[in-house]
């Protein structure tokens, strides 16, 4: 069965490990999904990533999940752009997310970076998914 949305089955994944208060979830891989986790990881979000090959041909990616005094750090984590509605913005209309608290996750012509990075990029893009 094909997934329609990849990403958004990644964040729902991350989503659901925390709630269960999960030390690690497992997703498949893809580079979209390596590209995300990368700015989740610089941005302090999650603890550490590490891409492995099941078989031949097969993928996953292993997702250290991370908690501050027991709590989830990621408090709410959601897909904006979506396969039947993308969205982009400019760098200049892209609001802050809870007052610069949170970060937006653009896919820019430069790569797949936070919305601080966009900035000082002064590119926009699609904003795949909102952190906080």
């Amino acid at each position: 069965m094909s997934m329609t949305d990849p990403l958004g089955d990644m964040l729902t994944r991350i989503r659901n490990g925390q709630r269960a208060r999960k030390n690690q979830v497992v997703s498949p891989s893809s580079n979209l999904r390596l590209n995300v986790l990368d700015v989740l990881q610089r941005e302090g979000f999650i603890r550490n990533f590490e891409a492995y090959e099941v078989r031949p041909g097969i993928n996953e990616i292993s997702i250290e999940l991370k908690y501050h005094e027991g709590d989830p750090v990621i408090r709410e984590i959601q897909r904006v752009s979506t396969p039947g509605r993308r969205v982009y913005s400019k760098i200049k209309d892209l609001h802050l997310y809870f007052n610069g608290l949170g970060i937006s996750i653009l896919s820019t012509p430069r790569g797949v970076m936070s919305d601080n990075e966009a900035r000082v990029e002064n590119v926009g893009g699609e904003v795949l998914c909102q952190v906080f």
